[in-house]
């Protein structure tokens, strides 16, 4: 089994969303996504190696979907899974990775 953890981006990203959705809708539908989100995430433990690959952006990047409004990049390195970014409505992930 991997491990799953969130790079300090990520976890950012997870707490923005959260207070944008607590404010347009309630804490409760903000607290339902982001775990959902979070539970998603977690399932990269017994299949890893999901998600499309990205190495034109980032060597070893993988990033899918959740909700087709939620766009989550990762690495998997050893049995790591480092989630790098949490990107919301239309956020383009490329941009983050640019040198």
């Amino acid at each position: 089994m991997y491990r799953v953890v969130y790079a300090p981006e990520a976890e950012d990203q997870l707490v923005a969303l959260f207070f944008h959705i607590a404010a347009v809708a309630s804490p409760k539908i903000a607290a339902n996504y982001t775990e959902a989100i979070v539970k998603q995430c977690e399932s990269l433990k017994t299949f890893p190696n999901r998600g499309a690959r990205r190495d034109d952006i980032r060597p070893g990047l993988r990033v899918f979907d959740f909700r087709r409004r939620v766009s989550i990049t990762f690495e998997v390195t050893g049995d790591l899974v480092t989630i790098l970014g949490i990107f919301y409505g239309g956020q383009k992930f490329e941009d983050a990775f640019d040198s």
